[in-house]
């Protein structure tokens, strides 16, 4: 049995959910999402919460019982509060700019690179920093991925585009003869 499908997910009063057939509509401050679910779970709304459940015990149901239900949760969470990556670049003349739905980076490369960011995710770049913030948080790990993809930090200077919370493991360089 899913733990997670168990729960009902809450939706808060400035949140609306619409539910016809098997898509999904929710809408709220953030903005409104959409979402088809699979045919092996239904979902209900009774009140002021949502409802999964699988429509057999077969293993493939249940396990799509609690990814539906998660992903319900998240647009829920995105409509409400939103999602927010943050990645942090250092190098000798890394640099990035925003200008309207486009981010151009400087990332040591003989060429900026220009990224036209998708409908619905907004960047912020302050110093060495740059902020993805959106309601869908699928959209917004893959720009993050995609952003960091550029320039992934190499383990000798730290220098690259990483995530603000990633751990980078140190190498010793080369030592010269003594």
């Amino acid at each position: 049995m899913s733990r997670i499908g168990k729960k009902p997910v809450a939706v808060p009063e400035k949140v609306t959910v619409a539910i016809a057939d098997r898509k999904i509509d929710v809408k709220g401050p953030k903005g409104s999402l959409t979402f088809t679910h699979h045919t092996g779970v239904t979902v209900k709304q009774e009140g002021a919460e949502l409802i999964v459940n699988p429509i057999d015990g077969s293993n493939k149901n249940r396990a799509l019982w609690g990814l539906t239900r998660t992903l319900v949760s998240n647009m829920v969470t995105g409509v409400t509060d939103g999602f927010k990556r943050t990645l942090e670049f250092n190098g000798v003349g890394y640099k990035a700019v925003v200008s309207g739905n486009k981010i151009t980076l400087n990332l040591g490369y003989s060429h900026p690179i220009e990224y036209a960011l998708p409908e619905g995710v907004e960047a912020k770049v302050t110093k060495n920093v740059i902020d993805i913030t959106g309601c869908d948080k699928e959209l917004v790990g893959f720009v993050a991925a995609k952003i960091r993809s550029f320039r992934e930090p190499e383990p000798y200077k730290g220098k690259g585009v990483k995530y603000s919370d990633e751990v980078i493991i140190r190498k010793a360089g080369k030592t010269g003869k003594k």
